[in-house]
């Protein structure tokens, strides 16, 4: 049991999201083993309700290319709305990770220009070979939607023990509109969010940022233990 409890904590400590890939692609074999072990993930009353839509080598970039031109003159509308606002400590660790990203940049907080040619690299999947869209029945609603949150750790987790690296991606679900039409998807599914992966690129700086956790004396309570 320690050696399964061991194998497990070094998958999540060794978990980064990464923004540099390598050009080559996964082996299919090796993306259908991942599948298939990231189906026995939990999901209310087993309903599964997540669809994935695989995309590799030109069809990544293509999409890519065209989400990426797409975004420069259309807003946001995603089909769950963004957060209404950080407040607090949810406020100092997203500035936290924000501040360390583009520190790792070299940056500077002023420097919009910087700052927005690198937010749009999200819609270019930054270089990755490989992108799964992940998306949810319109009528399951929130419960959907955990569930697929679901999912989507538990890919990510199997990612990184195919030693592989990827990045899950609010900001491809920022245009719902667009993937559908792009991919001909039917109105009533509903677009959670994007994972790109593949091998890193462990020469490019910006894969040498990681982000901190918070002690679980922050964000446990506990109740009748001694």
């Amino acid at each position: 049991m320690k050696s399964i409890m061991k194998t497990i904590e070094s998958i999540l400590q060794a978990r980064y999201s990464c923004r540099a890939y390598q050009a080559q692609q996964v082996p299919q074999e090796t993306i259908q083993e991942i599948l298939d072990q990231a189906q026995r993930s939990a999901s209310w009353c087993n309903v599964q309700p997540w669809e994935i839509l695989l995309l590799g080598g030109e069809a990544t970039r293509r999409f890519g290319d065209a989400y990426y031109e797409h975004v420069q003159s259309h807003p946001a509308n995603p089909d769950f709305p963004w957060p209404e606002r950080y407040e607090g400590v949810y406020q100092q660790r997203r500035r936290e990770c924000g501040y360390a990203l583009y520190n790792t940049l070299e940056i500077k907080k002023e420097d919009r220009e910087a700052t927005q040619r690198q937010m749009l690299e999200n819609y270019r999947f930054f270089g990755a070979p490989h992108l799964a869209l992940i998306t949810t029945p319109k009528k399951l609603g929130v419960y959907g939607a955990v569930d697929c949150g679901i999912y989507v750790a538990n890919f990510m987790a199997l990612v990184q023990s195919h030693r592989l690296a990827c990045i899950a991606q609010a900001a491809v679900a920022s245009h719902p509109d667009f993937v559908r039409d792009y991919f001909n998807l039917p109105e009533d599914r509903l677009l959670v969010c994007g994972i790109a992966f593949g091998y890193e690129d462990a020469t490019q700086k910006i894969n040498q940022y990681r982000t901190t956790r918070d002690s679980i004396d922050h964000v446990v309570r506990w109740e009748g233990f001694n």
